[in-house]
Order: structure tokens, then sequence, then C-alpha cells
């Protein structure tokens, strides 16, 4: 029988669309997570990341956090959860006071974090985050510590996720129809950066490229945090439907080519290389099969991939991901998985690309160790920092100078500029 969990649980909840995945961790002495239990279930009721069934939804976040406490033998009561769905959007928003030239007390920070909040306008969004990313004395920016020093300014550049708010609503209301409590839903990007992303990479900047199953978000970090946003409706399961509608055969089977025998590149060989392939129709795989070469089905592959990593480099150029900074590309998400795509992808896009998978999580199971894992292991890593987040700020200060308002993406990288 599981027993009531110990302090210090950490249960991460990833309802992505192809996916429902859970994961229970707990800090180590050493302050390392350690893995205690994981579960995962077909996700039925999640399209391009929205909720489209919440009953399905609903089913598949209970057998999965069930799962996860069987193999943990605990029982928990709340989750940190992961929202990937399209309108998300991210900004700096920057925001500054005269000091007067005294050193900084631990009230001037206060006033200062205060007024940030109130500063906040999400223009009719959700605010799923938003955290003081660096401070500012006398205009030098990239302060992490600001208390002692002295300044005649102080100022901090606050990093702001917004989201739309029915679908966030809809997400929380599944998790809580399956009795489970929310702790707090994390925006995917900001997660999946704590996993696969080394502090160094998002000082110096990187694009994460998440392919999921229905929807592919590109973000954008530099100067230590996230600072550009853009979602694609297009991922790994388009793939799958395109081998699904060219060969006439059911999408199980079209998973399992595009995994088994599907690659991102081509070769002679393929022209030699059969598959079988058993119809639509067919309750058994093997009955009345047709046979396709390997280069067909790598044919059909590539066409999406073009179009998909095409829509990636057209996000990049509008994020302004370019010169210095905009080198490296890191891929991750189910998509990722599939054979040769970092190579793929670094012809196509010119830049150097590697796979991120989750890193860092002491004994986590070899099958939840891929890149499809690492929103799940990222959220684990959030919730272990629970880093300062303005909106659980109350009160009222009084500021000497308050900026008009949050205007989304139109310092989008000023602040992080500021540090190279």
């Amino acid at each position: 029988m599981a027993k009531t969990a110990p302090e210090g649980l950490i249960t991460a909840l990833d309802i992505g669309s192809s996916k429902v995945s859970a994961m229970i961790a707990q800090k180590g002495d050493g302050g390392e997570l350690i893995v205690l239990g994981t579960g995962q279930r077909e996700s039925r009721g999640v399209k391009r990341g929205y909720i489209a069934d919440a009953a399905a939804t609903e089913v598949a976040v209970r057998e999965a956090v069930e799962q996860a406490e069987r193999i943990a033998g605990t029982n928990i009561e709340n989750v940190w959860v992961s929202f990937s769905a399209g309108g998300l959007v991210s900004d700096v928003a920057s925001i500054e006071f005269e000091l007067g030239g005294h050193r900084v007390e631990q009230s001037d920070i206060d006033a200062l974090l205060q007024a940030g909040r109130d500063s906040i306008d999400p223009a009719g969004r959700m605010v799923l985050h938003a955290q003081p990313a660096l401070y500012t004395l006398d205009g030098l920016t990239g302060v992490k510590r600001p208390l002692g020093l002295h300044a005649d300014r102080l100022g901090v550049h606050i990093h702001v996720v917004a989201a739309d708010g029915s679908p966030v609503r809809n997400l929380g209301l599944c998790v809580a129809n399956a009795h489970l409590e929310v702790k707090s839903i994390i925006a995917s990007p900001v997660a999946t950066g704590m996993a696969c992303l080394s502090d160094e990479e998002r000082e110096l900047g990187v694009a994460l490229v998440e392919l999921g199953a229905g929807i592919t978000n590109v973000s954008l970090f530099a100067g230590g945090m996230l600072v550009g946003l853009m979602s694609i409706p297009i991922g790994a399961q388009d793939i799958t439907d395109d081998i699904a509608s060219a060969f006439g055969t059911r999408r199980a089977q079209a998973e399992r080519m595009k995994c088994v025998h599907g690659s991102a590149n081509a070769s002679p060989r393929d022209n030699h290389e059969m598959i079988d392939v058993a119809p639509i129709s067919a309750e058994d795989d093997a009955h009345d099969g047709t046979r396709i070469t390997k280069a067909q089905l790598i044919s059909v592959i590539r066409q999406r991939l073009d179009h998909l990593i095409g829509e990636v480099g057209k996000a990049l150029t509008e994020l302004k991901f370019e010169g210095p900074v905009g080198r490296q590309v890191v891929l991750t998400g189910g998509g990722a998985e599939l054979k040769g795509i970092a190579d793929y992808a670094q012809q196509a896009l010119g830049r150097s690309v590697r796979i991120g998978r989750p890193r860092g999580l002491t004994a986590l199971p070899e099958a939840h160790a891929g890149p499809a894992f690492a929103t799940l292991a990222g959220l684990a890593f959030y919730a272990a920092a629970d880093p300062v987040d303005l909106r659980a700020l109350s009160g009222k200060q009084q500021l000497v100078h308050r900026p008009k308002g949050f205007a989304l993406f139109r310092r989008l990288m000023a602040a992080a500029r500021a540090n190279y």
C-alpha cells in the first residue's frame, strides 16, 4: 500500500499532445534530484497543446500519476504542470528608480520588485511567469546581487511569460478533476530550458526548438533568460499522419515505421531496403500488406521536415537570432528522436545543432532519459529551484519612476544584448 508523501517531494506532470507523463522526485542530501517513480499514458484529449476532451485528459492524468505513485511507493497531492499550447508570449520589461547614491538595502529591492509587479499589463492574457532576471546599477546591466552596493539608480529586468487565459484554465481544471492540487502551471520552454541547456548556453545565447507531437515551440535564451518565444502549429504527429496517409496504413503502424525505419537523411542504400506496410483495414499488421522502399518513407518524412524546419528558420529570423549570438540551436522534444535530424537541421538552418536531453537527475529510468521527456525533467528542476515570482507580492509601494506599461516584444532583446 502506498504511504503518505514525505516532505520535499516534487511531482511533475507534462500534458502533451501525444503523451501524459508524470515524475515523482525528491531532493537528496547534496541537493541533487532523485527520481522515485515515473508514469506515462497515451494522450487522447489534447490537440496542438490545447485540451480538446477534458474527460479523456483527466483519465490519462490520473493513470499516469497513479503509475508513478505505485513505483515510488507513495501518494502525492499536488503537481507542477507544463503548458505548451500556442499563444505563449514572452517579453522583458524594465523598471528603474532613483536611489540618490546610497547603498542598496533590502527594502529598496523589495520596493523595486513591487513597482515591477504593479507595472505589468499583460493586455488581457494570463501571466504564467513574472520573474526578476537581472538588476541594473547606474545603467550597468547584468548585476545579480545588488544588495550592499552604492548606486544613483537601481533597476531590474523582469522576464514575463503570458498566455491566453482559457486554455490555461482548462488545463488546471483537468488536473483538479483528477483530484490533484496544481502548485503552478509552467510554460514549457521555461521548464525545458532548465533541463537541457547549460548556464553558459543561456548566457551566451541559444535557441531551443521543442519538436512536440502537435506543436513546435521556438524559444530564444540570452543573458541568462528567455527573451523571445514563438509557436508553430506543426509537430512530429504531422509526420506520422503524412506516412499513414501516403501509404494507407494506421497511425500506430505509421509511428512504428517512422521510429524504426525513418530518418531525416537519405542514402543510396535506401532504395534497396524494403518495409512491410499493413493496410488501414487490416486487423493484423502482417495481413495482406504491401511493400515500400525505405527511400519512399524518407521522401515523405523529408517533405514535412522541409516545411517544419523552414518555419523554424523563419521564426529564428523574426526573433532576430542572428550574428554571433545566433549560432547554437538545441533540438528537443519527441520529434528530436528521429534519426539524423540534428545533421539535417544543421545543414538546413546553417547553424550548429545538438540534441537536448534531460540531465542532472539521479536514478532517471533510461526510457525517460530521451529528448521527449526534457520538459518533464525541467518541471522537476523548476520546482526544486522555486524561483522568485512577482505575482506572489502584495501591497503597494511609492515609486519614483513608473513605466507606461508592458508592450509585448517591444524590447525583446535589449536587456540581453547589454550583457555582450
